[in-house]
């Protein structure tokens, strides 16, 4: 980003006197736009040796760089690069190579386009000044201090312009610098108030610096990051997100041979995030934004053509006739009078209500139908529109006037049914109805949307059948749910032609796939971009259940071996076909089987040398697992890389047994982090002896088991949980145990001295429903080992119902506001 520091650093590194010593030569070159393999050569040369400037050969200045810095340890500087050619960067360097060892040549630039071109070692991206820092430069140039303290009447306006700079020290020196020696209060104020685009570019240099950016970017980025200003300051947008919108606006231009308009849309984004117009704000679920000074570039850029409501409001109605691209934050109640000047745009592109994505938590608004019914539909120009979370069960008939739309987003609102009329909108290529559990039906004409690109309908529980001629639409590359028809339904086989289906796709219906002959022309096989796929069935296993053509139709969808992610539910035959399970897939990290009440025993899973979660529910015939769930031990370590196991709602399962080669096996789940096993009630047999990386436990509801804990040293929570207190004796490693929950134990009636002396790093415990109980603990043994409890929350005081009484509320909190600590409490019953 512009402004953040790269010059300046590097210019207090190369001006140092411990690196002057350290190298035998040194230049700087201002490289700029203009990378000019001669001037800089030229200017290189120069700076070590006067007679360059009367040279003007390339080959000779090269000769005579070469000469000047053969054997010697040179640091050069090549600062603001732009350049991407890598045979002009090739060029430049082929002189350097002569210089001795140690030699150094440091970088400046804005792309990390550049630095993975030209890097030999990491880049180092400069990150925002510290609040504390950043008022260090701004206090310096304005008022010659470190701080405000001398200045106490503009103290409070100095903090909230330090904020405004954001922790960018070009910035914080312009503003700084235009309020140097000037200690007028209302001067202050003054600045505050005016937007950094208004302030003269001859004494910020701000917005020179940070167009200079924008200056350097290609045509197609320009009007890609122009478009941003769309979002108000501090939104946080998803890629995909983002890159649907360009694509509705046409800004993808798809050339005929060349990469698909998605694949375009997300260099373009990357190119964008390279060049620090935007900027990651969460790691977990991957969001972008821009910093505060970029969108106001990009609001500088777009003028009038993109606005925010909420923002223009006070403005006159000419802003909203230029008005191209509209968007708002979506309130709990839209009333008309909102969007009335709204009407005075007339050629809007883009209506959007924001966020784009809405969350499971948050309550559907209310928009009127003057808006969706009236309003809109008179908005033939709009290309984008997203009433996303909305509570509106209809979309007007008249939707079909809008026929240059291509991206209509109506997720998790009450639409009940869309018109058939939105069949008619052929421009149409984002269809996004994610959650919209109230959605019974589709438009019959969905088969005349040949551009229609994206597709999902994930989250649509009460959608029970897909509109005909669903493989007409060879364009889809988002299919996230297919459900399979009865009798002359939407056949299995319409999945034929739909090549280029992508990312998510749920198969549900299953159970009306009678002829098998369907499975195999849906072709999931061709379908190399499927990551993560779900196949479903009915959960009622009546007679009219077909076992082994289930079985048969399984085997014959077998996908591609590029998943990642694979569920299967309420399968009815009797075993698993053998492609699940199989090494070849080889990128599989994801496995659920769910509710297959037919199976009796599991396919063998340990060669998934990539899986990393394992989810086994409802499997009610499985009675035992062996040495069959691990594969052969003797060729594979089974389960690799697998971090969280799970055994849920297994009636009948009885025993896990380890064969002594399985239980010799170096390796064998080295890498498990989370076990949880789950209302197993006739499960008596062992647990795993070693598993060396566990974090979390959970046994729940696991009354007749009777093994032991294994080894836990790096377990951090376990969960216990109407189980027999034999889990719970001593002679197990607990030395990491943080929290432990123990509920409805039978038999228990206080924790062992043995169990107590190894939970010295206990700092949570909760005790419910154990009847039995007549002590906390056991003759007060090994009770010097818990000081590590931070405190006895209620769910740690012991009743017979697992709910405290009054009194013994009242007694906690004696306890705690006392400071009791732990070694002196033992609780007893009546």
């Amino acid at each position: 980003m512009g402004g953040v520091g790269k010059t300046t650093l590097a210019q207090l590194a190369y001006h140092d006197d411990r690196v002057k010593n350290h190298f035998d030569l040194r230049a700087w070159v201002c490289v700029s736009d203009d990378f000019d393999v001669l001037r800089i050569t030229k200017t290189l040369l120069q700076s070590i040796a006067s007679y360059a400037r009367e040279i003007n050969d390339l080959n000779l200045l090269q000769v005579k760089l070469k000469e000047k810095l053969s054997g010697k340890k040179f640091l050069l500087v090549l600062d603001d690069v732009w350049n991407e050619n890598y045979d002009k960067w090739d060029r430049l360097c082929t002189p350097l190579r002569a210089g001795g060892p140690g030699s150094k040549v440091i970088i400046t630039t804005r792309n990390m386009g550049v630095a993975s071109l030209t890097r030999t070692v990491s880049p180092y991206p400069l990150q925002e000044l510290s609040n504390d820092d950043c008022r260090a430069v701004f206090a310096q140039h304005a008022l010659g201090a470190r701080n405000f303290e001398a200045h106490p009447h503009v103290k409070i306006i100095g903090e909230e312009m330090v904020n405004r700079c954001r922790g960018l020290p070009l910035v914080a020196k312009a503003l700084g610098g235009i309020l140097r020696n000037e200690l007028n209060h209302e001067a202050w104020d003054d600045i505050l108030k005016s937007k950094i685009w208004d302030l003269p570019e001859e004494k910020s240099g701000v917005l020179s610096a940070l167009k200079l950016s924008y200056h350097h970017l290609p045509s197609h980025l320009k009007q890609c990051f122009a478009y941003c200003a769309i979002f108000p300051k501090g939104y946080e947008f998803k890629k995909d997100e983002l890159i649907l919108l360009w694509m509705g606006e046409g800004f993808l231009q798809q050339t005929k041979g060349k990469k698909r308009m998605e694949d375009l849309g997300s260099k373009y984004f990357s190119e964008l995030l390279s060049r620090s117009f935007f900027q990651q704000s969460s790691d977990i679920m991957p969001r972008f934004m821009m910093h505060d000074l970029i969108h106001d570039l990009a609001q500088s850029i777009a003028g009038n053509v993109c606005f925010n409501l909420e923002d223009k409001l006070e403005n006159n109605e000419n802003i909203f006739q230029k008005a191209r691209h509209l968007s708002f934050i979506r309130q709990a109640n839209e009333i008309f009078k909102k969007f009335e000047v709204v009407d005075k745009g007339k050629y809007l592109r883009t209506f959007l209500a924001l966020p784009i994505s809405v969350s499971f938590m948050k309550s559907l608004s209310f928009i009127t139908t003057k808006v969706t019914h009236d309003l809109l539909m008179e908005m033939k120009c709009l290309r984008v529109l997203s009433l996303s979370g909305y509570k509106m069960s209809e979309l007007p008939s008249s939707i079909d006037n809008l026929s240059h739309l291509r991206y209509l987003n109506l997720c998790r609102s009450s639409i009940k049914r869309l018109p058939n009329s939105v069949g008619h909108l052929y421009n149409l290529q984002t269809l996004i109805l994610r959650d919209c559990w109230s959605l019974t039906e589709m438009p019959m004409g969905m088969g005349n949307l040949i551009n229609l690109r994206h597709l999902d309908i994930a989250g649509t529980s009460q959608l029970q059948e897909m509109p005909p001629r669903m493989g007409s639409l060879t364009n889809l590359q988002t299919l996230s749910k297919f459900i399979v028809g009865k009798g002359n339904g939407s056949s299995i086989q319409e999945l034929k032609h739909l090549l280029d289906l992508q990312g998510e796709l749920s198969i549900q219906g299953l159970h009306n796939a009678r002829n098998t002959r369907d499975a195999v022309d849906a072709c999931l096989k061709n379908k190399c971009h499927i990551e993560e796929l779900t196949m479903g069935w009915s959960g009622d296993f009546d007679d009219s259940r077909n076992e082994l053509n289930e079985m048969l139709v399984l085997e014959l969808l077998q996908p591609q071996r590029n998943l990642k992610k694979l569920t299967v539910e309420f399968y009815g035959g009797p075993k698993f076909p053998s492609w699940i399970g199989n090494p070849s897939f080889s990128k599989m990290e994801s496995l659920t089987l769910k509710n297959c009440g037919k199976c009796t025993s599991l396919p063998c899973l340990g060669r998934l040398s990539l899986l990393k979660a394992l989810r086994i529910q409802g499997m009610c015939k499985v009675k035992t697992i062996g040495d069959e769930f691990f594969g052969e031990v003797s060729l594979f370590q089974p389960f690799p890389c697998l971090e969280s196991l799970r055994f849920e709602d297994m009636p009948e399962w009885e025993d896990w047994s380890f064969s002594d080669m399985v239980e010799e096996c170096e390796g064998l789940f080295s890498c498990l982090r989370e076990l949880r096993i789950r209302e197993c009630p006739k499960l008596t047999g062992s647990l795993p002896n070693c598993l060396p990386s566990l974090a979390e436990l959970e046994i729940f509801e696991c009354p007749k088991l009777k093994a032991a804990l294994p080894r836990l040293a790096y377990v951090c929570s376990l969960n216990v949980v109407e189980c027999n207190e034999v889990v719970l004796r001593n002679g197990v490693d607990l030395s990491s145990l943080t929290t432990l929950n123990i509920q409805r134990i039978s038999r228990l009636t206080c924790l062992r001295e043995g169990f107590t002396q190894l939970l010295a790093a206990l700092q949570k415990l909760v005790i419910r429903g154990c009847g039995e109980m007549t002590a906390l603990w056991e003759n007060r043994f090994g009770l010097e080992c818990l000081r590590g409890l931070e405190k006895l929350p209620q769910t740690g005081v012991i009743s017979r119902d697992g709910l405290a009484t009054d009194a013994e509320k009242s007694r906690a909190a004696e306890m705690q506001d006392s400071e009791v600590t732990t070694s002196q409490l033992q609780l007893r019953f009546p």
